[in-house]
C-alpha cells in the first residue's frame, strides 16, 4: 500500500487545525461508543464499502487503519453498467463516490471500521452532500456486500439515534452493493500525492490527526 508524506501531511494539517475552523473540518474529534453488535470474523479478508463525500478523504483514513489491507476510490450504489468521473458527478447516474475497503478481520472488525467511518471519515447528518461537496453523489451511504453487514450497520445506526450522539439524525443510507467501478487512476491516493492542495489541507488532512487522536490503537503512520 503506498505511504502518506508523513512530514508534509502534519506540518500543513496542524498549521490548518491552529488556525481556525474551515469548512467541513470538525474543530474536535467526535467520541462515539463502538457498536453493541459486531460482525464476526468470516475469513482472512473481507471487503466493505463506504461513501461519504469527496472519496479522497475517505480513502486516507481508511488507509491508515491498521488491518486494512487496500482502500481503492471509486463509484456505487448506480443503476449503468459503467461509471466515470465526469459522468457520477452530474449527479444523474445514481452513483456516489465510494471507497472499498479490503481488510483482515483478525486485526479489524467490521463495527471498528463503522465506528471510524461515523466519527471521523465524514459528517452523517449531511443530506446529499459533504462539507463544501453538494449533490447525490456526495451522500453518506453504506454499500454492504452480505446480510451480516447490513444488520450491524443498521443496528449501530439506530443505537447511535438513540444515543442522540449528534445533534441531527442520521441520514446514512444502508443497501446492498450492486457494483463498485473503481475511479480513474488520477484520483487514487489524491492526499498522499496532494497534500498541499488547499482542498486537502482544509477539508481531509484534519481527519487524519482525529483519527490518531481518537484511535490511536487503531492508526497507522507513515
Amino acid at each position: 500500500m503506498r505511504q502518506l508524506h508523513a512530514a508534509t501531511l502534519a506540518a500543513t494539517a496542524v498549521a490548518m487545525l491552529a488556525a481556525c475552523n474551515f469548512a467541513g473540518a470538525r474543530s474536535k474529534p467526535i467520541v462515539i461508543p463502538a457498536p453493541k453488535i459486531d460482525a464476526p470474523a468470516a475469513g482472512k479478508s473481507e471487503t466493505a464499502v463506504f461513501a461519504g463525500g469527496c472519496f479522497w478523504g475517505v480513502e486516507a483514513v481508511f488507509e491508515h487503519v491498521k488491518g486494512v489491507t487496500d482502500a481503492v476510490s471509486g463509484y456505487a450504489g448506480g443503476k449503468s453498467g459503467s461509471a466515470s468521473y465526469e459522468t457520477v458527478s452530474s449527479g444523474d447516474t445514481g452513483h456516489a463516490e465510494s471507497v472499498r475497503v479490503t481488510f483482515d478481520p483478525s486485526r479489524v472488525s467490521y463495527g471498528q471500521l463503522l465506528q471510524v467511518f461515523f466519527s471521523v471519515a465524514h459528517d452523517p447528518t449531511q443530506l446529499n452532500r459533504q462539507s463544501p461537496d453538494v449533490g447525490p453523489q456526495y451522500r453518506s451511504e453504506i454499500f454492504t456486500t452480505n446480510a451480516q453487514q447490513a444488520r450491524v450497520a443498521k443496528a449501530y445506526i439506530a443505537q447511535l439515534d438513540a444515543a442522540k450522539v449528534f445533534q441531527a439524525p442520521i441520514v446514512t443510507r444502508v443497501e446492498p452493493l450492486p457494483a463498485f467501478y473503481p475511479a480513474e487512476a488520477h484520483h487514487q491516493d489524491y492526499l498522499r500525492l496532494h497534500p498541499d492542495q488547499p482542498y486537502i489541507v482544509y477539508n481531509d488532512a484534519p481527519k487524519l490527526v482525529h483519527l490518531k487522536a481518537m484511535f490511536p490503537k487503531l492508526y497507522r503512520g507513515g
